[in-house]
């Protein structure tokens, strides 16, 4: 028992996100009623997360924002997958905000040299921009937040309040289909509310393993959203609603 609960935490802390699926899938022998005994053990004694459908890594979860650092290293495979397909939605000659995070940062590292305007709040997202030579990239002036790389506060929101975008590229810490695409400092709530106001098409890049999780602050619902692209493993709810409110999945 030891053992598997031991490899149970592992497997968690290696990916980040790991649904009671992929767990039977790895435990073919063992019960789900074991299996889930297992997880609300690790969750009582701190080892992990437990979320609806699964578990998350108590690395991932810890004041709802965790080190860009820890959360580069996680899901690399799916958020190049996801960086990939969103470059495909950019459109040259448009102005264009990319939020802060792991998944908008590999997203820049595939964007085409192509003329247009990008203002992001990212430091990650603007290191990785600086290699191209033909669009205009504006960095957000504001106050750092350390853990995430992100620029934030009340003189970024007043700039970006005067700017009108073509697209809006966000990433999310959270998704739930009752409560929508969450993320969990104040802050960045009011910056990402701004852009979005301000924008004329919003674009979601969201793995899949941020279903089911809920942080604090909810700063769009489905039907604020026009595109989401993910790993291609969402469940049919998140499905179904995205198909209520006619939002392209890719």
């Amino acid at each position: 028992m030891d053992e598997r609960r031991k490899r149970i935490t592992e497997l968690i802390n290696e990916q980040g996100y790991v649904s009671f699926a992929d767990l039977k899938k790895q435990f073919p022998q063992v019960s789900d009623m074991t299996l889930r005994r297992d997880l609300e053990y690790l969750d009582r004694v701190g080892q992990i997360i437990r979320i609806h459908g699964g578990a998350k890594s108590l690395d991932i979860v810890i004041g709802t924002e965790d080190y860009y650092s820890n959360r580069s290293a996680h899901k690399t495979e799916a958020k190049r997958q996801i960086a990939v397909k969103a470059a495909s939605v950019f459109t040259p000659q448009s102005v264009i905000f990319i939020d802060s995070g792991s998944t908008t940062t590999e997203f820049c590292r595939c964007l085409p040299d192509e003329p247009c305007t990008i203002f992001t709040n990212s430091i990650s997202c603007a290191y990785e921009l600086a290699r191209l030579t033909r669009p205009k990239v504006h960095m957000l002036g504001g106050l750092l937040n350390s853990p995430s790389l992100s620029i934030n506060g009340t003189r970024s929101v007043e700039f970006l309040e005067k700017v009108n975008f073509s697209a809006a590229f966000f990433g999310a810490t959270g998704y739930s289909t009752s409560r929508g695409f969450t993320c969990g400092e104040e802050e960045e709530f009011k910056l990402k509310t701004a852009v979005l106001r301000k924008s004329d098409q919003i674009i979601m890049l969201m793995d899949s393993s941020k279903v089911g999780s809920i942080s604090t602050f909810t700063f769009a619902s489905m039907e604020d959203v026009d595109v989401i692209v993910s790993d291609g493993n969402l469940n049919q709810a998140v499905l179904h609603q995205a198909m209520q409110h006619k939002v392209r999945i890719l």
